[in-house]
């Protein structure tokens, strides 16, 4: 619907029986991890470097919370307020949209500025012109493990779009249910066993 690649989904995976947000901690990657926890924590899933940084890619649509990147514009150093790796421009208009994000967490921006409903590669284009809006989409672009598909997917969208897809179905099968370690839920929101 957003223009991004198409990939395989296998049917029929199994949901759990145990869901916990407080099991989500240490599963996902987090705004404030640095590129070698991010590595890490994909890598102790089976994804090298290079699908780590194709899944990444998935920011080219979607916002984030203003609270996930206020310390780039507000109060970076004793030195400079803002993070000087930030695009000027892009960082005061953060600012005046991210003002009251104290009092309202719901106040948020678009991960990709320049095409933010288009699933594309504009997400890598991006990072080397300060327009990155996390500290690990910036960090993508400065890491050497990294930098380099970083550069690939800006300069080649289908090299991109086939990463991602191959990751994505990789990221489908990942820690797969089977037998009576899972159910193929009726609704997606509730265990099968639950009466409404």
């Amino acid at each position: 619907m957003v223009g991004g690649p198409f990939y395989q989904v296998r049917l029929g995976r199994k949901d759990g029986f145990l869901s916990k947000s407080t099991r989500v901690k240490g599963n996902v990657p987090e705004s404030n991890m640095g590129t070698s926890e991010i590595i890490a924590l994909f890598g102790a899933k089976g994804f090298n470097v290079q699908e780590t940084v194709a899944l990444s890619g998935a920011h080219t649509i979607g916002f984030s919370h203003c609270k996930e990147f206020a310390n780039r514009i507000f109060n970076y150093s004793k030195a400079t307020p803002v993070d000087p790796t930030l695009n000027p421009r892009f960082a005061d208009g953060l600012k005046m949209a991210c003002a009251n994000y104290g009092s309202n967490p719901t106040v948020s921006a678009f991960n990709d500025l320049m095409t933010p409903n288009k699933f594309d590669n504009m997400y890598y284009q991006n990072l080397p012109r300060g327009l990155g809006l996390l500290s690990t989409d910036r960090d993508m672009i400065v890491d050497s493990r990294t930098k380099y598909f970083a550069n690939l997917y800006a300069k080649n969208q289908t090299l991109f779009f086939d990463a991602f897809a191959r990751a994505m179905e990789k990221l489908s099968v990942l820690g797969i249910k089977m037998g009576r370690n899972g159910e193929i839920r009726r609704r997606c929101d509730q265990f099968n066993n639950i009466v409404t």
